[in-house]
């Protein structure tokens, strides 16, 4: 038996990186799973790697912006697995820059990616959920949202925001049977970060207590443990996934 045995799960940006992570791992607990991601061809490829291990799993496009396209989200899931029991809402980009050097289109496209792509996924879900009177919505926020990052200040900001976000939706919904949680990575191995210099990766895995970067299955198996009735009473937490960083 799985954790997620029965369970029908969505994961924007779930092509790659935590994302797939994450869709890999609620799999593999038994969730029937929709990978949502920007890049269409991505998402079909992660998919049919999935189906080979056995797990009922669809690929579907999605800008996370596009109201519409999450609106298809939803229905994807609902017409393709019979319900919708976890929405993860992960899709992210970075546009990083110093404040005096980032462009207004920059700063606003990486607020409209994560903070009103995340709140269009919560919005959307949740109405699916309260009439189902169960759910549980997860937010990928990052460590930079609670200490700022210099050079991401529309990243960090957007990750500050999903945290309130992520409060204030836990308050709206819990009496609906809904829950809504959020998780705030550290410096985790991806393809993103692994662009970062290398004296920067350095030195900020000397910041690390536990003396490692994270891999994406650390932050999915916490995702994990979020979607899954483990988790049954808790609502509106925040969980840091960053091996001690900034505690």
């Amino acid at each position: 038996m799985g954790l997620l045995d029965g369970k029908a799960a969505v994961v924007t940006g779930g092509a790659q990186g935590i994302g797939l992570a994450i869709a890999t791992a609620f799999a593999e607990q038994g969730a029937r799973v929709v990978v949502g991601d920007i890049d269409h061809e991505r998402a079909e490829a992660a998919a049919a790697e999935l189906r080979g291990s056995g797990a009922e799993i669809v690929a579907e496009g999605c800008d996370v912006t596009s109201e519409s396209d999450m609106e298809a989200l939803v229905r994807s899931c609902v017409e393709h697995h019979g319900s919708l029991d976890i929405w993860v809402n992960n899709a992210g980009i970075t546009r990083d820059a110093t404040m005096r050097k980032m462009s207004v289109e920059d700063f606003k496209t990486v607020i409209d990616v994560h903070l009103f792509g995340a709140w269009l996924g919560t919005r959307l879900s949740s109405a699916v959920m309260r009439e189902q009177g169960s759910g549980s919505i997860i937010n990928i926020s990052s460590i930079s949202g609670k200490v700022g990052n210099p050079g991401q200040t529309n990243y960090s900001a957007a990750k500050a925001g999903i945290v309130g976000m992520t409060k204030a939706a836990a308050k709206e919904l819990g009496h609906l049977g809904v829950r809504v949680n959020a998780i705030q990575p550290g410096l985790v191995r991806t393809a993103m970060t692994e662009k970062m210099r290398p004296d920067i990766w350095e030195q900020r895995l000397t910041e690390i207590p536990m003396g490692r970067a994270g891999e994406p299955s650390d932050v999915a198996n916490v995702a994990v443990f979020l979607a899954s009735e483990m988790s049954g009473y808790m609502t509106g937490t925040v969980l840091e996934v960053g091996g001690g960083r900034h505690i």
